[in-house]
């Protein structure tokens, strides 16, 4: 459905070293990171696409985070709900909703909230059942 989701950023290295260790606990690899433009992008497996990408606004213009917008990224397992937002949170990033089971999306829905150093909200949801 999507080619590739972009995430302005302000400070750009402060934004790599926050979404590298949190990419990396979903096994969500690295495609490219160009510092002198500057941007990054993750890509999904086994595809090359959708992309994840962060950056510095194309036109110039100061990056603002946008107040109803997120990208929700999936897990396999809840393990890495819980490492991503312990991760998310260890860098920077700021608790918008505590790992955890959320019926009211559907039973086996279990994600966390959070955000990052520039205000963008980002979720981690895993839809399988609790691994017996």
């Amino acid at each position: 459905m999507f080619s590739h989701l972009f995430v302005g950023v302000k400070d750009f290295e402060r934004a790599l070293a926050f979404y590298t260790p949190v990419l990396a606990a979903l096994d969500i690899a690295p495609r490219f990171c160009d510092r002198s433009r500057p941007w990054a992008g993750w890509q999904s497996s086994p595809g090359p696409r959708p992309l994840f990408l962060i950056g510095t606004p194309w036109d110039g213009q100061p990056h603002v985070a946008g107040n109803g917008q997120m990208v929700a990224f999936l897990a396999q397992r809840r393990a890495q709900v819980d490492q991503a937002h312990a991760l998310a949170l260890a860098h920077g990033g700021q608790c918008e909703g505590p790992p955890g089971l959320r019926p009211h999306y559907h039973p086996d829905y279990y994600g966390a909230y959070f955000r990052d150093p520039e205000g963008n909200k980002i979720g981690v949801a895993c839809h399988a059942p609790e691994a017996a």
